[in-house]
């Protein structure tokens, strides 16, 4: 941390010598971005700079002029339609887009922040070479920049196109998702006919209250409880279930250790959604386990032990309340261990036959040898994989989405918020922007998971993925 801050520190520093201690040239570069190069003699390069810095004015002007003055409001004139009886023709009236407004606003100030850093890094190289010419050194032709750009600065031109692709695909989504939650954007504000406003913390208030005639709040804190034992849950599960199996297979008293890796492997082979629509078919409730249950007598007998309600005629396996959640991760059990059972096996397969070997000699108990060797060593292996797992599962739709599609909820209070006893926080995102068209709460749930993914990733990996314990394995 105090490395970056010297880092950053220094970075504008750099800019502040070269303004200050810069020639006429150099410090005219902060008009015009490439007198300096053509002062030095770089004229292709200086051509191609004073080009970006006029499509930069160029664009700004544009977002500048148009986006950004409303952007306070997200715009005031709403579209409306009129009949010009002269041309027998529609004619709409030049109206705000309270979307497209706020969408080019934050693409026009992330491309101020890029320029800025690329604006301090011009200016510093101009007076780099400004010194480098005034020492008598070698001054580069661009020929000589691009050949460096794949020799000695390759990295900067290897990671400049996924930096592109995280800016386009990641930060400019996350922050405009982020902008949606402090407005009033639902089905009754959707541009183009209708506008959208700012409304503060209105939507996080409304998440975290519960009235009579809003019931976010209620069904938030249940949705966010089962979320996390889902992640928790699910994750262990599969894990230690995986260790376990992996444990099993390569047992040297386990026969045919082959046969048994493969009838899981198979699992694998089959897409997980296909799976999860089978299985979930085959545990609805008219499906093929309820009426095997019905015929051998076991649903009669839950009925009489009151864990069915009575005359319902089936098990509720995945349309009611407790049922569901103890099947999701039944299911999730079944098709999420023979993923994990293939990386123990690699691991198991790699610890050390010595030290294996050590613990026999000196008295140690097979589960001693488990888990004071073989555990730590996975966990320490596998630790940022636990981790990724476990955000995985907060947000692991597919499961969720494919095994309870057919479900249904009767809590009146779920139903008003569109939510349902099973679902994920970003299964209950995806149905209110989907069906519902209610972005607003939508964004401040997805705002929410982020923060508690953040939280989470930052907790586990400064307590589990620690680097000082590398000396203890080796």
């Amino acid at each position: 941390m105090e490395e970056d801050k010297v880092s950053l520190a220094g970075y504008f520093k750099d800019f502040g010598r070269a303004v200050k201690n810069g020639n006429i040239w150099t410090r005219l570069s902060l008009i015009i971005m490439g007198l300096g190069h053509l002062a030095n003699g770089q004229y292709i390069k200086g051509c191609i700079v004073t080009a970006v810095e006029v499509l930069f004015a160029w664009v700004i002007a544009l977002i500048g002029g148009t986006y950004w003055p409303k952007l306070s409001t997200l715009g005031t004139v709403q579209r409306k339609e009129s009949f010009d009886p002269v041309t027998m023709t529609k004619k709409v009236n030049n109206f705000d887009n309270s979307l497209l407004i706020l969408l080019f606003s934050i693409v026009g100030i992330v491309i101020c922040f890029f320029f800025a850093l690329y604006y301090i890094y011009n200016l510093k190289q101009i007076y780099k070479v400004q010194q480098a010419k005034e020492a008598g050194g070698h001054v580069n032709t661009f020929r000589e920049d691009c050949r460096e750009m794949v020799n000695g600065k390759f990295y900067v031109t290897l990671l400049g196109l996924p930096t592109m692709g995280v800016v386009l695909i990641n930060v400019i989504p996350i922050v405009f998702m982020t902008c949606i939650g402090f407005t009033n954007y639902d089905i009754d504000h959707q541009p183009p006919t209708y506008l959208f406003t700012w409304v503060g913390l209105k939507n996080f208030q409304t998440l975290f209250t519960s009235s009579v005639s809003d019931s976010f709040g209620y069904v938030f804190i249940r949705i966010l409880i089962w979320t996390i034992i889902w992640a928790v849950v699910a994750t262990f599960s599969t894990f230690f279930g995986g260790i376990f199996l992996a444990k099993f297979i390569n047992d040297k008293r386990t026969k045919l250790p082959a046969m048994w890796r493969t009838f899981f492997v198979i699992t694998i082979a089959i897409p997980q959604f296909v799976t999860l629509l089978l299985v979930g078919k085959m545990f609805g409730n008219n499906g093929i386990v309820n009426g095997i249950c019905s015929q051998i007598g076991l649903t009669d007998f839950l009925e009489n032990i009151g864990l069915v309600s009575k005359g319902l005629g089936y098990i509720p396996f995945l349309s009611k309340p407790g049922w569901a959640h103890v099947m999701i991760i039944l299911i999730n059990i079944w098709v999420g261990v023979p993923y994990q059972m293939l990386s123990a096996t690699g691991l198991l397969m790699n610890i050390p036959t010595d030290q294996l070997e050590a613990a026999k000699i000196d008295g140690a108990s097979e589960r001693q040898i488990f888990w004071k060797i073989t555990m730590p060593y996975i966990m320490f292996v596998m630790g940022p994989s636990l981790v990724t797992s476990i955000i995985a599962n907060i947000n692991n739709f597919n499961v969720i989405y494919l095994l309870t599609t057919d479900y249904t909820t009767t809590n009146m209070r779920f139903a008003t918020s569109h939510g349902k006893e099973v679902d994920l926080l970003i299964t209950w995102l995806f149905n209110l922007t989907n069906n519902y068209s209610n972005f607003k709460m939508a964004s401040v749930i997805g705002i929410i998971t982020f923060v508690i993914c953040v939280a989470l990733t930052l907790l586990s990996f400064s307590r589990l993925v620690r680097g000082d314990r590398e000396e203890e394995f080796q």
